[in-house]
């Protein structure tokens, strides 16, 4: 996948994950299951693989499902697979470099936080605004690393 047809899918991808989001995918599964056909990976087996991380993964308002979506295709980007695991550093960098950039963001990258569960003050974001940001800090992180720390 060359990083400019990534930027000229970004809306595509997008679309895709508020499409998935409608139809009750978690936010992980919208990210994950977006970026599938980009990334190798079959659309049953990125929806199964972040089932269990919506609502701040298994419903505890922890780390947002769209942060570690985005993560999760990181991963998949970059991992060299069992027989190399030589990849953790570069994958670690862009896990927080994501991060980062998704706090300043959204306020957060803690679900709870975001969504203003047990507290006074509105939402800091959306579920479909913090899908959108992940999306854009993906499409932003692969085109930026694509020749250094990506295996694609």
């Amino acid at each position: 996948m060359a990083s400019t047809d990534l930027n000229a899918k970004r809306e595509t991808l997008k679309a895709r994950a508020a499409a998935y989001h409608e139809r009750g995918f978690n936010c992980a599964q919208c990210v994950v299951c977006s970026f599938a056909p980009e990334i190798a990976l079959d659309a049953d087996t990125a929806f199964r693989l972040a089932e269990g991380l919506g609502l701040g993964m298994g419903g505890m308002s922890e780390t947002c499902g769209a942060l570690s979506g985005a993560v999760m295709v990181l991963g998949q980007l970059v991992s060299r697979g069992p027989l190399d695991p030589t990849t953790k550093a570069a994958t670690y960098r862009l896990a927080r470099d994501a991060a980062s950039r998704f706090q300043q963001l959204t306020g957060s990258t803690i679900c709870g936080t975001i969504k203003g569960v047990g507290s006074s003050s509105a939402p800091l974001r959306s579920c479909p605004e913090c899908i959108e940001n992940a999306i854009d800090i993906l499409t932003d992180l692969i085109s930026q690393k694509h020749r250094s720390d990506l295996a694609i």
